[in-house]
C-alpha cells in the first residue's frame, strides 16, 4: 500500500511568511514567521526563520518533514538566481520530496483562478495588477515601487494623506475644510508637533534612533478618519480605488490586444484581489469596484480576498 501523500505550502511574501502542511483533503498544521526576503534580512536570519517555521508546522501537523511528498513555495524576488538557490538549499536541508519554486504573485493567481485565466490586483504596502490570459501568457501593470509608482497602495495612501493635509493646512485661512489627518498621524507616529512630522516624513536615511517613516502603516489611520467623516481622507481612499481599477483595466486591454487572446473578452472574466488595503479597507475596494463597473462591465469581481497560501497548496497538490 502506497504511503499517504503529504503536501507543504509556503507563502514567503515581503512582510511575513506562512505555511501549511496538508494531506489530499485536509490542512493538518500551520506555522508562520517574519519575512525571509533576502533584501530585508540576512541569509542567516532568513534561513533560521524558514527552517524554524517548518519545524513548528511539522510539530503542529504531527507529520515528519521527511514524509512530505511535494512542496510549493511562492517567494518574493523569485527572478533573482540567488533567491532561487537559497530557497532550494534551505528547503532541501529540511524537507523531502519534490519542490515547486515560484513567485509570490504566481501562487496568488492560482488562489484566485486555479491555473485558469483572470486578473489579480494587489494592494498592500505596494500595488500592482497581473493577468493570466487563456493562453497562459502573463500581463502586468504597476508595481514600480513607492518612488516611481504604487498608486493605490498603503504607502501611497499614507503619503497622499500627509501631502493633502499639509495643502489643506496652508489654505485653512482661505476657507479650506479642516481635517483630522495631521493630528491623527502625529499621534500614530508618537510625535509632538507638525515640525517633527515634516522632518520625519522628509527623512532620507534611517538610523538606529530614527528609522525611515512607515507610510504604509498610515493607511488604517486614513481609513479611520474617513469613517469619522473626514472629507479629505475619504477622497484619498476613493482615489486609491480608482487608481487600482486603472491598473486592472490596463492589464485587461493588454490581454485582449493579442488576437490569440480574444477569448479573454468573454463575460466570464474574473478579477480577484489580495493585500491588506483591499482586504481590510472597504472604501478602497468599493471605489475600485464602482470604477470597474464602468470600465469593464462584463467582468466579475470576486467577493472576498484570495489567500496566496491556498494557491501554493493547490499547486503542491496538483500532479
Amino acid at each position: 500500500m502506497a504511503a499517504m501523500p503529504f503536501y507543504l505550502a509556503i507563502d514567503a511574501g515581503g512582510t511575513k511568511t506562512r505555511c501549511v502542511i496538508a494531506d489530499s483533503t485536509r490542512i493538518l498544521g500551520r506555522a508562520s514567521t517574519g519575512t525571509v526576503k533576502l533584501m530585508r534580512v540576512s541569509d542567516h536570519e532568513a534561513t533560521t526563520r524558514l527552517q524554524s517555521m517548518l519545524e513548528d508546522a511539522a510539530a503542529s501537523a504531527r507529520v515528519s518533514l521527511n514524509h512530505i511528498t511535494r512542496t510549493c513555495i511562492g517567494i518574493a524576488g523569485i527572478t533573482d538566481p540567488a533567491v532561487q538557490a537559497w530557497a532550494r538549499k534551505t528547503i532541501a536541508a529540511k524537507v523531502s520530496g519534490d519542490l515547486d519554486l515560484c513567485g509570490d504573485v504566481d501562487i496568488a493567481l492560482d488562489a484566485g483562478f486555479a491555473g485558469g485565466p483572470g486578473i489579480l490586483v494587489i494592494s498592500g504596502t505596494g500595488a500592482n495588477a497581473i493577468g493570466r490570459a487563456p493562453s497562459g501568457e502573463l500581463h502586468g501593470a504597476g508595481g514600480w515601487g513607492p518612488v516611481l509608482g504604487d498608486e493605490g497602495s498603503g504607502f501611497w495612501i499614507g503619503l497622499e494623506a500627509i501631502r493633502g493635509a499639509l495643502r489643506a493646512q496652508d489654505r485653512i485661512d482661505l476657507g479650506e475644510t479642516s481635517t483630522c489627518l495631521l493630528r491623527e498621524i502625529e499621534q500614530h507616529w508618537k510625535l509632538n508637533s507638525l515640525g517633527e512630522l515634516v522632518a520625519l516624513a522628509n527623512q532620507r536615511a534611517a538610523s538606529e534612533s530614527s528609522p525611515l517613516p512607515d507610510f504604509a502603516a498610515l493607511a488604517p489611520v486614513v481609513a479611520r478618519c474617513a469613517q469619522e467623516g473626514d472629507v479629505l481622507a475619504a477622497g484619498i481612499l476613493s482615489r486609491a480605488g480608482e487608481e487600482l481599477a486603472e491598473l486592472v483595466t490596463l492589464v485587461f486591454h493588454k490581454m485582449t490586444a493579442d488576437p490569440s487572446n480574444l477569448e479573454a473578452r468573454t463575460p466570464n472574466l474574473e478579477i480577484a484581489f489580495t493585500g491588506s488595503v483591499l482586504s481590510h479597507i472597504a472604501p478602497v475596494r468599493d471605489a475600485m469596484a464602482a470604477r470597474l463597473a464602468q470600465t469593464l462591465p462584463t467582468a466579475r469581481l470576486q467577493e472576498s480576498a484570495v489567500d496566496p497560501l491556498e494557491g501554493a497548496l493547490w499547486r503542491a497538490r496538483k500532479s
